[in-house]
């Protein structure tokens, strides 16, 4: 029987801890220094949710020019607006520093848009030399005396004239009034004149005085009768103090219904003539409206 000598390599553990004091780093004092810096690492639920995240369906397998590594769809529309909101707030505080720039910026729209103006009323006054913006104001030519009157003549118009300021009435009158006209028949000229004007309404007695195609009026409907031919809607009267004319609806016009005794205003009426007498026709460029209708909200 013979025995054999077996040298072990199995180190104490009293060994293993002098190792580790002689590893271990002391202070002046002889005391083991001890780091107490805490170490952060991932919790079991965490780890959980990045694996599930990791191996999501949607997730993305590799990384991408347009797309991210592990991320799903939703994670990485997350990750993109909030980066684009930060882009857009950087955008937002360098712009704040240009101190005035929005002011400035309206202060040059108004300068072009003067001087459009001016531009365009110098090509209108080839036409009517009153459009003029570099002419005088011919009330200064008047004496004392003159410019009172026409100042409480324009007065008085500006009450009966829908849309015109008492200067500009004020102005028409004066330039009557240098023109040689008495100031009677300027106050009855330029009332006819502006009371007749495109865009305004006109008096239905002075429709056969009004020179242009299409005219705007107002009135009462007194009496509607059977249409003569299919394409007409309704034909019948409509008048207000001045005088009463025949007004016809055109089927393609798409205009509302208009009904006996109500009030009704028309823009843009087609003038035409009827047996020797003015008359006006609702196309499809017309516009009917109701003043004295209730509105569908009240």
């Amino acid at each position: 029987m013979s025995s054999k000598n077996v040298t072990s390599q199995v180190v104490s553990v009293d060994e293993q801890g002098f190792e580790n004091a002689d590893e271990a780093e002391v202070d002046e004092d002889g005391f083991e220094v001890v780091d107490e810096t805490p170490e952060f690492r991932a919790t079991v639920q965490m780890e959980v949710q990045a694996k599930v995240d990791s191996n999501h369906p949607d997730a993305r397998v590799e990384e991408g020019p347009d797309h991210m590594f592990g991320k799903t769809l939703e994670q990485e529309e997350r990750i993109r607006a909030r980066e684009a909101e930060l882009e857009r707030i950087s955008a937002q505080a360098e712009l704040s520093q240009q101190e005035g720039r929005a002011k400035r910026t309206r202060n040059v729209a108004a300068k072009r848009s003067a001087e459009r103006r001016v531009k365009f009323q110098k090509r209108a006054a080839s036409v009517d030399p009153r459009m003029d913006p570099e002419r005088d104001d011919p009330r200064v030519e008047l004496t004392q005396e003159q410019l009172a009157a026409v100042n409480t003549q324009s007065m008085r118009l500006a009450e009966k004239l829908d849309g015109w300021s008492r200067a500009a009435i004020g102005r028409r009158l004066g330039e009557a009034v240098v023109g040689g006209k008495d100031l009677m028949s300027a106050v009855v000229g330029v009332f006819e004149e502006l009371q007749t004007a495109p865009g305004h309404v006109v008096p239905i007695g002075k429709l056969e005085d009004v020179n242009r195609k299409e005219v705007s009026v107002e009135g009462q409907v007194e009496t509607l009768w059977d249409p003569s031919h299919p394409s007409i809607a309704q034909v019948g009267l409509i008048a207000d103090d001045s005088g009463k004319t025949r007004v016809t609806i055109w089927e393609a016009s798409n205009a509302p219904w208009i009904q006996e005794g109500e009030r009704v205003r028309i823009h843009g009426a087609a003038r035409n003539w009827y047996e020797g007498r003015v008359s006006l026709a609702v196309t499809g460029w017309s516009t009917v409206m109701f003043p004295e209708r209730g509105r569908w909200w009240e």
